[in-house]
């Protein structure tokens, strides 16, 4: 399959101009950059749109474990995401965030990154997503530079954001736990004025009431920090715009070289998703109805994990194949 395509033939010397070869055109740009459609604002339009038409649809799976055995993978459907997501804003709403403050995302592919992520989506606020692989400050250079004011963290990264508080806890206020948090961490945060909660009790404090903001293309959609080549890490901004851009491109691609996405399908999420690659395929999948299955979070695990699920999409890169190829996935 060629994937350039002629737009303009050769043009031989004149008087006025020199000649010029043909113009070619990646198969993706036949007719010009895409455009977004007339009235869509925000990804949130992604996710509303699949929940109005496959509300019962499951959306995020992820393995149930009990007592030390993994088992099958369970399911929340598009339509419990979306009462999550809408709960979860209010309840970030009421801690005195508002449109276009910061959220701070930290941890592992799971359901919860997923509902935090379409929290701030409903109600406009920018995500921030932290990674400990930047370096060790990272963490706490990307509060105060993303000037982060609340944060959703995996349990087990509670240690790791309590330590750099003494030295963030100008902006950041709040720290919702994926799952529990312990009287103890509670109590070591707000003793540095932060408020700490588990993921049910922030979720009490929200509800599925009020309308949601007007939402812009320019708007901050992301904060996307990445390491650069010296120095700090780098704060990348991805406005609605770029975010839904990349995802229509996504279908735009598939569309010409192979077949879209539909709601049948079940993608495997392993890829950070403090990274832009694994974010514009989720997103895709969002779009377009997909389910989405998330892995333990241990390499080890990766291909038990999808020997469960069966995922119909597998995205990676080079190092990641080249695992699967000699087997050095095997625990």
């Amino acid at each position: 399959m060629s994937y350039t395509v002629k737009v303009e033939e050769a043009r031989p010397a004149t008087e006025q101009k020199p000649s010029a070869g043909p113009v070619y055109r990646s198969i993706y740009a036949r007719d010009g950059l895409l455009e977004l459609p007339e009235g869509l604002q925000s990804p949130w339009e992604f996710f509303s749109g699949s929940v109005k038409k496959n509300p019962k649809n499951p959306m995020l799976g992820r393995r149930q474990i009990t007592d030390l055995k993994v088992g099958p993978y369970l399911w929340l459907t598009y339509q419990e995401v979306h009462d999550e997501a809408i709960r979860m804003a209010s309840a970030i709403r009421s801690r005195g965030v508002n449109p276009g403050d910061r959220c701070g995302i930290y941890g592992s592919n799971c359901p919860q990154w997923i509902i935090a992520m379409q929290a701030c989506h409903s109600h406009a606020i920018t995500y921030v997503p932290f990674y400990d692989t930047l370096g060790p400050n990272a963490v706490e250079f990307i509060i105060n530079h993303g000037e982060v004011s609340i944060a959703f963290v995996q349990e087990n990264k509670i240690p790791s954001i309590l330590s750099c508080l003494p030295k963030c806890s100008t902006h950041l206020k709040t720290i919702i736990s994926f799952a529990k948090v312990s009287s103890t961490q509670k109590k070591e945060a707000e003793e540095l004025g932060v408020s700490c909660f588990s993921w049910e009790e922030f979720s009490q404090l929200g509800n599925l009431s009020g309308e949601l903001p007007e939402k812009q293309r320019t708007d901050i959609c992301t904060l996307m920090y990445t390491s650069g080549t010296t120095g700090e890490p780098k704060g990348v901004i991805l406005t609605n715009e770029a975010i839904m851009a990349e995802v229509l491109s996504m279908e735009h691609m598939l569309d010409l070289t192979d077949k879209v996405f539909t709601e049948e399908d079940v993608y495997f999420s392993y890829l950070p998703l403090a990274h832009v690659y694994d974010q514009i395929m989720e997103n895709y999948c969002i779009y377009k109805g997909s389910s989405v299955g998330f892995w333990r979070g241990d390499i080890r695990f990766l291909m038990d994990d999808l020997q469960e699920l069966k995922p119909t999409i597998f995205c990676g890169v080079p190092r990641v194949y080249d695992r699967i190829y000699t087997g050095k996935f095997q625990s």
